[in-house]
């Protein structure tokens, strides 16, 4: 018994190690309308400490420039003609990546986000009005300062290396990105040992039933 549950384990991690299919993609997940305190997940950059981006980070709103996100406090990342576009996000240390959520703030129909590889290839790209249409740049509408979760899967999640943000008009405003990264095939082979080793040991200290006789 106990070998054929390390060899069916053994397997389970080697199919976990092969390379992925050829149906890379990256999709928009999610659109949930912002609240005017933030309630998604928990950011990996709120901009509150150095970030590795290019363009703009400030606080607060400049009328006619750029507005803080609906559920945004303190720093936001904006780009546009006032602020500088586009901006870059250098997500390359993080690995392979499975999603990604951020507010994407007063959106816009002439704001574009795009996911490039290391040699700036588009591997995808979405603008304002694919994410609420009319995308008006509406400051206080919870469904025009929405948090918005992009899903990544197979090549993607290795090919991926960067966000840009790009915006012909002021301005693009985003804040409290989160990004999960996918756990490199050793750990999940750990972690699939430790389940194993625990049912075992479950297994083995479960009681005896002493004999009856009658």
């Amino acid at each position: 018994m106990r070998t054929i549950m390390m060899k069916t384990l053994l397997a389970a991690t080697a199919a976990m190690a092969l390379p992925a299919a050829a149906s890379a993609a990256i999709t928009l997940g999610s659109v949930t309308p912002g609240t005017a305190v933030y309630s998604g997940p928990t950011p990996t950059y709120n901009f509150e400490s150095p970030a590795p981006v290019t363009g703009g980070l400030v606080t607060n709103t400049s009328t006619g420039v750029r507005a803080q996100p609906f559920g945004s406090t303190g720093n936001y990342w904006t780009v546009g003609p006032a602020d500088g576009s586009p901006g870059r996000l250098n997500l390359s240390s993080f690995g392979d990546i499975s999603n990604i959520s951020f507010i994407w703030g007063s959106v816009d129909a002439y704001n574009l986000l795009e996911f490039l590889d290391a040699n700036d290839n588009v591997l995808a790209s979405f603008t304002g009005s694919q994410i609420f249409n009319p995308a008006n740049g509406s400051q206080t509408d919870p469904n025009l300062n929405p948090v918005v979760r992009f899903n990544l899967t197979n090549g993607s999640q290795s090919a991926f290396t960067t966000l840009r943000l790009s915006s012909t008009g002021d301005a693009f405003e985003v804040d409290n990105f989160a990004i999960n990264a996918v756990p490199e095939p050793a750990t999940w082979a750990l972690m699939m040992i430790g389940f194993a080793a625990v049912g075992f040991g479950m297994r083995r200290r479960r009681p005896q039933m002493a004999p009856r006789f009658a």
